[in-house]
């Protein structure tokens, strides 16, 4: 992915931290610059000139005292649009700053108490937003924390950036965010989620992808009998579908064509809730067949892989 657009980050989180930060951000689209957070005014200066060398527009994101050098150099940077601060210390003056603030902070942290990011929200002009890292340390050593404040930074940022280039339809762009072995940042467009293994395996910090295809599934049916039912002129209030995928013996299964070994089976319910009669009713789960990712599971698939 080419990035469209450059975030500053001034920090002196542990390596595992930043790295499932910075991920989470360039999944995103965006190129990430560090720098080492030493103090306040020599930080905001670092920013300061190296944002000269870089075309806007720039989010610039801080942590700690970094979170504080980034408020203050975002006044000194016109090319700054968005700014976010993860357990910063309050500067003294908040209120010139004229981008988007996103205040991180958590409720419970020892080192940095939560006074600074109420004192930071509240003299920020709008647009500002505000999110609790509930049970998070100060620096992140969880790594479900990082990979949230990743995420969050990530799909909050992309409302005051460009949007990246239009990618073909159905360009998906998977990362390793650095969240134990196994979690990834998923990219599709401006939408940006995250997937891993469940405990114990992996961290439990996004959707596995057996997850994803049932959603993927699920929201499909969906849309489908949403559409069906639109052109029909039916009264179709609410769709909700559940899903569930397991591992069967074929032998078990009276209606397949293979006898041996084992199937994959999704068992999926539906419920459709409206002024309906029975055959409209019947009707609707005739359809949920044809929805197109239905088909696409049930045809033949050809996989194309390569390097690049």
């Amino acid at each position: 992915m080419t990035p469209h657009a450059h975030a500053l980050f001034a920090h002196r989180l542990p390596a595992p931290a930043a790295a499932t930060i910075t991920q989470a951000l360039a999944g995103a689209g965006l190129a990430v610059h560090q720098v080492e957070a030493d103090n306040t005014d020599s930080t905001a200066e670092e920013l300061t000139g190296l944002a000269e060398h870089l075309d806007g527009p720039l989010l610039l994101l801080g942590h700690g005292l970094g979170g504080t050098a980034a408020l203050q150099a975002a006044t000194r940077i016109p090319a700054v649009t968005a700014v976010a601060t993860l357990a910063a210390p309050a500067p003294a003056e908040v209120a010139k700053l004229g981008a988007a603030l996103l205040v991180l902070h958590s409720p419970t942290d020892a080192t940095v108490g939560i006074e600074h990011a109420r004192r930071i929200f509240l003299d920020a002009r709008h647009p500002k937003s505000f999110l609790a890292l509930d049970g998070a340390d100060h620096d992140l050593i969880r790594p479900r924390d990082a990979a949230y404040a990743g995420a969050m930074i990530a799909a909050w940022a992309a409302r005051h950036l460009p949007e990246p280039a239009a990618e073909p339809e159905g360009h998906v762009v998977v990362t390793e965010n650095g969240t134990g072995a196994y979690g990834q940042t998923i990219t599709v467009g401006r939408h940006v989620i995250t997937a891993d293994e469940p405990r114990p395996l992996g961290e439990d910090s996004g959707l596995s992808p057996y997850d994803l295809l049932l959603a993927g599934l699920g929201a499909c049916t969906s849309m489908t009998l949403r559409m069906y039912a639109e052109r029909k002129g039916w009264p179709l209030e609410r769709v909700s579908v559940a899903l569930r995928h397991s591992r069967v013996h074929a032998s078990d299964c009276a209606d397949c064509e293979t006898k041996d070994g084992r199937l994959d089976r999704i068992e999926r319910a539906i419920r459709i809730t409206g002024q309906l009669d029975a055959e409209q009713r019947q009707r609707l789960l005739e359809i949920a067949d044809r929805c197109p990712v239905h088909r696409t599971l049930h045809s033949e698939i050809i996989i194309d892989t390569a390097a690049y």
